[in-house]
């Protein structure tokens, strides 16, 4: 199986069996609409008890595989980080989608998510691959906002 191939088929399985798939009552979901293909993803980020870690990113959404992934991927890949783990993360993350097919993700720093480094190349798509990214930090800017 060549890498293309094994990338591909991460995203396919992700689309299938989605981590973090089902919101919960509470929190601050943001709700993120992508209107040049009609995706739509609404993610809430929870938070330990002393603010300072990831525990769960909770989430739904309707849209092409690439979307759906994406938030499985960043769900499986960024639980349990500090909030400034996640946000060096986050920006390294959209750094590589924005990069044209210049920067690849380094699979030992962010894992399976390296599987959408082939989406840089397709700017309409790259919407796609950032919409739970997008959701999950306005929503971390949400909670914060609410615990000051």
């Amino acid at each position: 199986m060549e890498l293309d191939d094994l990338y591909q088929q991460i995203i396919l399985d992700h689309n299938k069996k989605r981590v973090g798939y089902g919101l919960h009552e509470g929190g601050f979901p943001s709700h993120q609409y992508n209107p040049t293909c009609g995706d739509e993803l609404t993610l809430t980020v929870r938070l330990s008890d002393d603010g300072n870690t990831i525990t769960a990113f909770e989430w739904e959404g309707k849209g092409c595989s690439i979307s759906q992934a994406s938030a499985s991927l960043l769900t499986a890949e960024a639980t349990g980080m500090t909030i400034s783990e996640f946000e060096a993360f986050a920006d390294g993350f959209r750094e590589a989608m924005r990069s044209r097919g210049q920067i690849r993700l380094d699979e030992e720093e962010y894992g399976d998510l390296a599987a959408l480094s082939g989406v840089s190349k397709f700017v309409a798509r790259v919407k796609c691959a950032m919409l739970a990214w997008v959701a999950a930090e306005d929503s971390l800017h949400l909670t914060r906002e609410s615990l000051n």
